[in-house]
């Protein structure tokens, strides 16, 4: 077709580099006289033709020796020795061709000569049986002194071949979001529009066969933007696949294909056709099941005893789209004639009914509506999303067929599949102007931006669905506005939240009932509830403004204060919470059924509407954003009791962040658990990145870094695959903490890199604040304090540019160390005041320990060793192994300064034991130089000229050695200048360097030796 885009090759390779220095491995050794084979599986389109073809070239480039390289033809698949043949052939061999088991040993050893021989067959799963074991045979038998080596490619689905049985297999993976994005660039060569690369990407879906396919297929003018996209991207010719071009099939096995490619359920393709359905309809038709053997063969598709799967990822959209309109209508008709309602959904059903059909039919487009949206049945989302468009297209008003299609686009984005939810409300949106068409696009749309989009734009477009529905529909203008509420979280914007909250009723005296007469003394009456749109609501002074509340700090001194408390509890506060970790985003509530009553909370005799719990759930959290968690609490833990036994994810996530506000890490654990469950059961794709979220978060306030690591990385990966940017940024500033606790500084850098990107673009305020602080806590970990502390500022102080108003506070205890180590106490104790009033209200278990820390390090010295203890002795009562320790270490390194080296031993061998068992590798190193400079001997001293040094001497050199100034290694070590300048000469002097030069060289070295040695 003329005016298409020309890819020119060859290109770089991308995302190979396991497979590539698996390759070249095989011919460095074949050049050096050693033989060897190797066997590439991929699925058709990701490149196990393009690393044979960089084989052939490297080993020619380079005149190592003589190249035979191949490819199978189906055609002769059931030919005896017709593999061999050719290859005989491509060799030009001068003697008959020889068979049996080793006649493949025989050809290639008498083409090599004792010379360098690579032999290349490109799918070689496509050889007759007799060649195949011929050339397992051969293979098998290279190793050793034969220059001669042997690399294959199969299809993924022929890697267990019995022939080529203990073989070398080297898989290929789709390619990694990244890899696809920069192999698109080459190319387009940059040129390509945003919105048309993020499509094209889609529909690769990692591979890159596919991907060039799909950009040879359109024209420059597509490419820019400035022409429309065809509205099958994969419509038109279909790419051939392993050698073979599916045009060339023969009729019948074309129409079995076109059948397995319709019988596919939506969402569910990866679990393939059902065979018997597929197979039946065939017979229908005529077809007999023998006609499906030239695919198979061909590695097209397998065939198990149940299922049709096709083994190229856009191989089956490439069949269907590509065929003729009525040819699929006529393969939905079959399909439709063979289905049994007791065996399947009747959905699906319905749905091929309405693909045979050409035209309206207002009768069918009822019935498929009704059995999409029919209560107790559990189709998935991406079902319903396919049923809802196809009942659209049969409908005729187009205020009701906007709705439909409206309607698909929701169920669209709960599948997981944002750009066809954003395709169906383009066109519902040009189908009716109608205020409830315009509200539940505009409900959507808001949502879709919440995923992955500026949280500003969300929260305008859910406010004004809220209101567009509120005459129509109730239920989805209050899903609306929790969807506001969750922008607004987002943002950071207190008195946004407060908005988007409108008028939850009675919220003053829902607030009496559920004060106790501890919260009553932190009460004060808050202004009733405003219009979002007045936005006459105001958050609490001690959220917006950094201001404390009315609870004021004692006026004694601080170990006063503390230790003239009432006792400790004895039980501990929370569930082994851990610090410093965020609270999570507010949840969607996207589907409505009633709840049922927790199994481990009191019975609850009536279940509450969905209407009831939504309102309780506005009205506590109208209260917490007013700074009465305490108040709150209550009303919360109600949410807690009566959400956790909700079969919807949305209602569970919603119980979820309830358990998280109030400290319960147990229930949020095991609740957002069970709606990470319930998402994946029901296929609520759109759910199980937020469910993996809110996991993360609690294994993170429990101490739990390993788990939280897990889920984040899991919940990134299902962000990605969701197309839900936001949500990736705040698994990226998740991981990014946890990096900062385990000393992983370039893990740190990236994930907080690629969090600020997006947050910087969308207005995350939460995510871009958990970068600031995971890049202090990398600060502090390496003894940066002036860095750290700079650092946090902006993110603890009262002021317009402050942090996330759920985060700063947590974040506290890391500034006030910062700033205290940095010689800067006096700018971290209006922080302080704020944080006590804050740990007042309970919301984080370990903020009393916290507290207690703060004050010992902002206190006079007689008072500090009181202060400490108090803050261990809180320490024990919640558990946290990390938070404990670094109390621990500050204690040592302040009775270190004091003189007193005995207890400070101590209490840094505890802090050590601590970090190690948790994993904060930086911050073990602390505690360890710490022991040295307590005059503590280390397991092994440093080989070399340091073992002469003393400790402290060789913390400077240490120090030094890593680029510091004098002043720098001062700070970080508690001591003065002077006497930094003092030890570092008598360093120089005992190791005789003469510059801090040769000194890093000295210290690096040493430090390999003592790397080496140990074990």
């Amino acid at each position: 077709m003329a005016g298409l885009t020309t890819v020119t090759g060859p290109l770089r390779i991308y995302g190979r580099s396991a497979q590539l220095h698996a390759v070249d491995a095989l011919l460095t050794g074949v050049r050096e006289g050693r033989g060897g084979a190797l066997v590439l599986a991929a699925a058709p389109g990701l490149g196990r033709s393009t690393l044979l073809a960089h084989a052939v070239r490297s080993f020619r480039s380079l005149r190592s020796g003589t190249v035979l390289s191949t490819r199978a033809v189906p055609a002769e698949s059931l030919i005896p020795y017709s593999g061999v043949h050719s290859l005989w052939c491509t060799g030009a061999a001068p003697r008959p061709l020889p068979e049996g088991p080793g006649a493949v040993l025989a050809v290639v050893r008498e083409l090599a000569g004792g010379r360098p021989l690579l032999v290349c067959v490109d799918d070689a799963h496509l050889w007759d049986a007799a060649s195949r074991a011929a050339l397992g045979y051969a293979a098998r038998r290279l190793g050793g002194p034969h220059p001669v080596g042997l690399i294959l490619s199969v299809a993924a689905c022929r890697a267990d071949d019995p022939q080529l049985a203990a073989l070398p297999v080297v898989h290929l993976d789709p390619l990694a979001p990244a890899e696809t994005a920069a192999l698109f660039d080459d190319l387009t060569r940059g040129v390509a529009d945003t919105v048309v690369r993020g499509e094209l990407l889609q529909a690769a879906g990692g591979n890159p066969g596919t991907l060039r396919a799909l950009v040879a297929a359109l024209t420059p003018q597509q490419l820019a933007g400035r022409v429309p996209l065809p509205r099958r991207l994969c419509a038109g010719s279909v790419p051939a696949y392993g050698g073979v071009d599916p045009a060339e099939l023969p009729y019948d096995t074309a129409e079995l294909l076109l059948l397995a490619a319709a019988a596919h359920e939506p969402g569910a393709a990866a679990a393939g056709a059902d065979a018997e359905v597929v197979l039946r309809a065939g017979a229908a038709a005529g077809l007999d099941d023998a006609s499906l053997l030239p695919a198979e063969a061909a590695g097209l598709v397998r065939r198990t005893a149940d299922r049709i799967r096709f083994d190229a990822p856009g191989l089956r959209r490439s069949l269907y789209a590509g065929a003729a309109p009525v040819r699929r209508r006529a393969a939905h008709r079959l399909l439709a004639s063979v289905l049994d309602d007791s065996r399947t959904s009747s959905l699906l059903r319905l749905l091929h009914c309405a693909l045979a059909t050409e035209g309206s039919d207002a009768r069918l487009a009822t019935a498929l509506a009704a059995a999409a949206d029919a209560p107790g049945t559990a189709p998935s989302h991406a079902l319903r999303a396919a049923a809802l468009s196809a009942a659209a297209d049969l409908t005729e008003p187009p205020r009701e067929r906007a709705l439909r299609r409206a309607a698909a686009a929701h169920h669209a984005r709960l599948a997981g599949r944002p750009a066809r939810a954003r395709e169906l409300l383009a066109v519902a949106q040009s189908e009716s102007t109608d205020a409830r068409v315009r509200g539940a696009v505009e409900l959507t749309r808001g949502q879709l931006a919440l995923d992955d989009g500026p949280v500003t734009d969300a929260r305008e477009a859910l406010l004004l669905a809220a209101d567009l529905l509120a005459p129509h529909d109730p239920q989805r203008a209050r899903e609306a506005r929790l969807g506001a509420m969750a922008a607004a979280w987002d943002m950071g914007d207190a008195e946004a939240y407060l908005a988007a909250l409108g008028t939850p009723p009675d919220t003053e005296a829902y607030a009496a009932a559920l004060d106790t007469p501890q919260d009553t003394e932190a009460t004060r009456p808050a202004p009733a509830g405003a219009d979002h749109r007045a936005e006459k609501a105001r958050p609490d002074e001690s959220l917006t403004e950094g201001s404390p509340p009315e609870k004021r700090l004692p006026e004694e001194s601080p170990a006063e204060g503390l230790l003239a408390e009432e006792p400790l509890p004895e039980k501990p506060l929370a569930d082994g919470s851990a610090p410093g970790k965020p609270l999570p985003k507010e949840p969607l509530a996207e589907e409505s059924a009633p709840e049922k009553p927790s199994a481990e909370q009191p019975p609850i005799q009536e279940p509450p509407t969905e209407e009831t719990l939504a309102e309780e759930y506005r009205a506590a959290m109208s209260i917490v954003m007013r700074g009465r968690l305490g108040a709150a609490s209550r009303g919360l833990r109600g949410v807690v009791a009566r959400g956790q036994g909700a079969e919807e994810p949305s209602r569970l996530l919603r119980a979820g962040v309830a358990a998280l506000v109030v400290g319960d890490l147990a229930a949020a654990s095991r609740i957002n658990a069970r709606a990470l469950a319930a998402a994946r059961a029901s296929g609520t794709e759109i759910h199980v990145p937020k469910a993996l979220e809110y996991l993360a978060y609690a294994e993170l306030r429990a101490g739990r870094h390993a788990r939280a690591r897990a889920h984040a990385e899991d919940g990134l990966r299902a962000a990605r695959r969701t197309g839900q940017r936001n949500i990736a940024a705040q698994h990226h500033a998740i991981l990014a903490l946890v990096a900062s606790m385990e000393g992983e500084d370039e893990a740190v850098a990236g994930h907080a890199a690629a969090a600020a990107r997006t947050a910087d673009r969308h207005g995350l305020a939460q995510a871009a604040t958990l970068v600031q602080w995971a890049l202090a806590r990398v600060d502090l970990g390496r003894g940066r304090a002036p860095e750290a502390a700079a650092r946090l500022a902006p993110v603890v102080r009262p002021g317009p540019r402050r942090g996330h108003f759920a985060v700063r506070m947590l974040a506290v205890p890391c500034f006030v160390e910062a700033a205290s180590l940095a010689g800067e106490a006096d700018s971290a104790r209006v922080c302080v005041e704020e944080f006590a009033a804050w740990a007042a209200q309970g919301a984080d278990p370990q903020a009393p320990a916290q507290l207690a820390r703060c004050h010992a390090l902002l206190a006079a010295p007689e008072d500090g060793d009181a202060l400490y203890r108090v803050a261990l002795a809180r320490h024990e009562l919640v558990g946290g192994d990390f938070e404990s320790a670094r109390t621990q270490l500050l204690y040592g390194k302040w009775l270190r300064r004091r003189r007193r080296p005995g207890e400070a031993r101590g209490r840094l061998r505890d802090a050590l034991v601590s970090f190690e068992r948790c994993g904060a590798r930086a911050w073990a190193e602390q505690a360890r130089a710490e022991l040295r400079a307590t005059g503590e001997a280390r397991a092994a001293e440093p080989p070399g000229g340091l073992s002469g040094l003393t400790p402290q001497q060789l913390r400077i050199a240490r120090c030094v050695a890593e680029g510091a100034t004098n002043r720098e290694v001062a700070r970080r070590l508690s001591v003065s200048p002077r006497t930094v300048d003092h030890h570092l000469r008598n360093v120089f002097a005992l190791l005789g360097v003469r510059s801090r030069v040769e000194l890093s060289r000295l210290v690096a070295r040493s430090e390999q030796l003592t790397a080496h040695d140990e074990p």
